[in-house]
């Protein structure tokens, strides 16, 4: 058995991780810790202080009790910029005592994963924060061909979105050059919907909750096929990070 342990901000989209472990359909167990997400709102300050040490370093401790053999914050460490983000995950990992990554870092990892460089970006937040994501993505190189912003203001209102909102964000955000779509924002439903996502765009499409589970078995050094989860799920691996 694989523990896995997630960190994740509030409750709204926290059922994608339940599903997700069903779909990997082995013998890997995830652990869910919710952290107090203040203030719920999309903007900078309040997410800097939603991923603040503090709060992290409060229920880390339940996930390493528990058995867990990596901790992923499933949060937006993006708006730390790289440097911060960087220094956010070596104090969770000194906090936990295990290997620790984020969703931030996830996306970037997965990307190198796929092998591909131009990616288009559908962004649940306002145009500020999501700019922010797509800086954070150009510091390892990332192409980004297009940013699509729902200038959606709390996580609450993400976490509301059906099959409809999801598909539409998707295919408004889309771009003919871009090789895969990246859907940022843990908040956001995706985890029963990839598959059909890709079938219609034709490409990969990554998202959060996805990758953040992805990143923590990759910590583990675990690879499970799982196409439900998507291309990222089905690839050999191109490179090892």
């Amino acid at each position: 058995m694989t523990a896995l342990g997630f960190l994740y901000p509030g409750h709204s989209a926290e059922d994608d991780y339940p599903r997700i472990e069903q779909l990997l359909g082995s013998d890997i167990r995830v652990d869910l810790v919710h952290t107090e997400i203040g203030e719920d709102a999309h903007r900078v300050e309040a997410l800097l202080e939603t991923g603040s040490a503090g709060r992290l370093a409060t229920r880390v401790q339940e996930l390493r009790h528990a058995g867990a053999e990596a901790v992923v914050w499933a949060g937006g460490s993006f708006v730390h910029g790289w440097d911060g983000a960087q220094e956010q995950v070596r104090t969770l990992a000194v906090a936990a005592g295990m290997p620790a990554s984020s969703t931030s870092f996830a996306f970037v990892h997965a990307v190198r994963e796929l092998g591909v460089r131009r990616v288009a970006i559908g962004a649940t937040y306002p145009e500020d924060v999501a700019q922010l994501f797509a800086q954070f993505l150009r510091s390892d190189g990332v192409d980004i061909v297009s940013v699509t912003s729902s200038g959606a203001r709390t996580a609450a209102e993400v976490g509301a979105w059906g099959e409809p909102e999801l598909f539409a964000l998707a295919r408004n955000s889309d771009h003919p050059e871009a090789e895969a779509l990246l859907l940022p924002d843990t908040a956001l439903h995706t985890a029963a919907h990839i598959p059909a996502l890709e079938k219609e765009l034709g490409k990969p499409v990554l998202t959060a909750n996805q990758v953040t589970v992805w990143e923590a078995l990759r910590l583990a050094d675990r690879r499970v096929n799982a196409p439900e989860l998507g291309t990222l799920f089905t690839r050999e691996p191109i490179v090892q990070a």
